[in-house]
């Protein structure tokens, strides 16, 4: 905020109308002087709108409350979440009804405004965020972090990749309320100077109808996995993706429709970035960023030393790795991602990785299931052209014996997923995450199949 910049450089960006540095500085200045008058410490920050998010964000931090960035602002979500924060800042993106203050943004209709505070450097060291990681499980798990954490991964970004943005607009299929959004679509812009786009790109067809040279893209796997059916269209500057596996079929389709592959970004909510890379193929390593080191313990799990979790002390990972020198690697799985089933350690990356290079199968998600007393192995799926056809053609139980019957070459028969449900798009959350319960309740809609 404390940076020089012209008055009426724009900041965020609608189809209607295009907001400037001025009337940020007013908005910020404004709602910071009812925070500080208020008695309420914790604040979650629930909007749709990515400006007066990030009016809420930056208030919020020079009235030095603690931010809580609750992941889904649906009613009975957030009241799960209420005992971390106190009252709530919002753009009428809810109704909530549970007994906490809120606060909807805009404050005033003011349209025109040239005197407003000029603000202090924050503390970054002292302004507190939590934000929250689901898993698999579905059980939100509070993650807390201070601003300087993020800062030093916003100066990583703008060393790696601000010479290929300047002067872009950012576009955004991904929530802010996350920690990838947070930094690529809102924080990362606004600390660069460069113009954001204050609402989502939702489907397919505004995705490409907003791809210009002028624009970079801030997506995920699970958008860019739907554009399977569109034409080609003119380039982006950048397309970035993050929140999950990138498919090599998705990669090659960006590839295809805006003559460049994506950015694909590794990390998590606990450890924020930690490699990068573009897919060219599928053994396409991952480049550590400079600022990162890393090391492998003794079950070859990544230890990592960042300014992004704590400059002085390794955080320790479940994300199995293979270290290609000093700076890139492999991933190989999690190691939380191993169950022991009739005494047998079964790898379920692995078994997704052998159904996913069999010629019928795009995509498989994998989880053990309990059946009769004993644990079993569930594979959800979706299918390539070929596959429906092949199942079309055979039928449900004989298409699964064929499946179970190629697997043998490579697993273990107790290994083997028993159980499987084709649909046409893997269940995932705002997060871009698949969730356990989700994937079983596509089991629990119909029959037992063999």
């Amino acid at each position: 905020m404390s940076s020089p910049r012209p008055d009426s450089q724009p900041v965020a960006i609608t189809q209607a109308n295009i907001v400037t540095w001025s009337q940020f500085n007013h908005d910020v200045s404004q709602l910071t002087e009812q925070l500080i008058l208020s008695k309420h410490l914790r604040w979650a920050i629930c909007f749709e709108d990515s400006y007066y998010f990030a009016v809420a964000f930056m208030a919020a931090a020079h009235a030095r409350r603690h931010i809580i960035l609750p992941g889904n602002h649906q009613p009975a979500a957030l009241a799960e979440l209420s005992t971390h924060f106190d009252a709530i800042l919002h753009d009428g993106v809810f109704q909530h009804n549970f007994d906490k203050a809120a606060l909807k943004l805009p404050v005033s209709d003011t349209e025109e405004i040239t005197n407003f505070t000029h603000f202090a450097p924050l503390p970054l060291c002292d302004i507190r965020l939590t934000l929250f990681t689901s898993g698999s499980s579905g059980t939100p798990t509070a993650i807390e972090k201070t601003l300087d954490l993020l800062d030093a991964e916003i100066t990583q970004l703008d060393a790696t990749w601000g010479e290929l943005l300047s002067n872009s607009t950012i576009a955004s299929t991904v929530s802010h309320q996350h920690i990838y959004g947070l930094l690529f679509r809102v924080l990362w812009p606004l600390c660069a100077g460069l113009l954001f786009e204050r609402f989502d790109l939702i489907y397919p067809e505004q995705v490409m109808a907003h791809a210009g040279q002028n624009t970079t893209l801030i997506s995920s796997p699970a958008l860019l996995k739907r554009l399977t059916d569109d034409q080609a269209t003119t380039s982006y500057r950048a397309i970035f993706s993050s929140g999950g596996p990138l498919p090599p079929s998705a990669a090659q389709q960006s590839l295809h429709l805006f003559e460049q592959l994506p950015f694909e970004v590794f990390g998590s909510t606990e450890t924020g970035g930690i490699g990068y890379r573009q897919q060219q193929e599928t053994t396409t390593p991952w480049q550590l960023f400079p600022s990162i080191d890393m090391a492998l313990n003794a079950e070859g799990c990544l230890r990592l030393r960042s300014p992004f979790i704590d400059p002085d002390n390794w955080y320790q990972t479940s994300d199995q790795c293979e270290p290609l020198g000093a700076d890139q690697f492999m991933l190989k799985g999690r190691a939380d991602r191993v169950v022991k089933i009739e005494e047998k350690r079964i790898s379920l990356t692995e078994v997704e990785r052998r159904l996913c290079q069999l010629e019928w199968i795009e995509e498989a998600a994998v989880f053990p299931q309990e059946e009769t007393n004993r644990l079993i192995l569930a594979a959800v799926i979706t299918l390539t052209k070929q596959g429906k056809a092949t199942l079309s053609d055979m039928g449900k139980g004989k298409f699964w014996l064929k499946l179970r019957q190629e697997l043998r070459l490579w697993l273990e028969p107790i290994g083997i997923p028993r159980r499987y449900r084709a649909v046409d798009e893997i269940p995932l959350n705002t997060q871009g995450k698949r969730l356990i319960r989700d994937l079983e309740l596509l089991f629990k809609q119909e029959s037992k199949e063999i």
